[in-house]
């Protein structure tokens, strides 16, 4: 059974696919042990509380300095015991220990196809009006490990997303979620479940 720790700063809309996924048998041999958020108001927390699931927030604004907020959350983070580390929605930077010591167990949902529209500053809703402005015809989302770079870690799965005339980044950012990362998020967890995914050589490899 391999036990996922989900990292949430949000509504938690992937967090609720996951946990769908897993109720409806998207995801076997996997179980959510806890959420974790920066933000005490993230309705994430609503959603680990109303499927049984533990919960607690860590802010870093609750600490003096970036070191002391890195070592309650690594803290954290071990509690669990995770084999699994997922990003869904989660905007804070991960400290390079933890991406150390769980260096290819942890994954992100990014609303895009890396290498389009990522890193610094893309999220949310500023990666959709991004792709807008510059007129793209088609947008998607990815799953990635998590390495020390922002969203430059091995790609596991990519889904595209058809960009429509009349959308606004809100419709457009619906639609993504709705036919890409409420699909693919799942799948990559039901994979790495399974041991279908390896990292090779910088790569990672999804075996048939």
């Amino acid at each position: 059974m391999l036990n996922v720790l989900v990292l949430v700063s949000g509504g938690g809309t992937n967090l609720q696919a996951i946990l769908d996924s897993i109720t409806d048998g998207r995801i076997t041999d996997a179980q959510v042990v806890g959420v974790i958020s920066n933000n005490p108001k993230a309705y994430a927390l609503e959603r680990a509380k109303a499927a049984g699931i533990p919960g607690q927030c860590i802010s870093p604004k609750n600490f003096g300095t970036r070191e002391e907020f890195n070592a309650e959350f690594l803290k954290a983070v071990q509690s669990y015991e995770p084999d699994l580390i997922v990003l869904a929605g989660f905007l804070v930077v991960i400290p390079p220990e933890m991406i150390a010591e769980y260096r290819n167990r942890i994954i992100n949902i990014h609303p895009s196809l890396i290498p389009s529209f990522c890193g610094t500053g893309y999220y949310g809703l500023k990666v959709h009006e991004a792709a807008l402005d510059r007129g793209v015809k088609v947008v998607g989302a990815t799953v990635h490990f998590v390495d020390e770079g922002t969203d430059t870690g091995p790609i596991i799965l990519q889904r595209a997303v058809e960009v429509q005339a009349k959308d606004t980044p809100e419709i457009l950012q619906k639609r993504v979620m709705e036919q890409a990362e409420w699909k693919i998020l799942p799948k990559a967890i039901d994979l790495i479940a399974h041991g279908k995914v390896c990292v090779t050589d910088g790569r990672a490899i999804i075996e048939e």
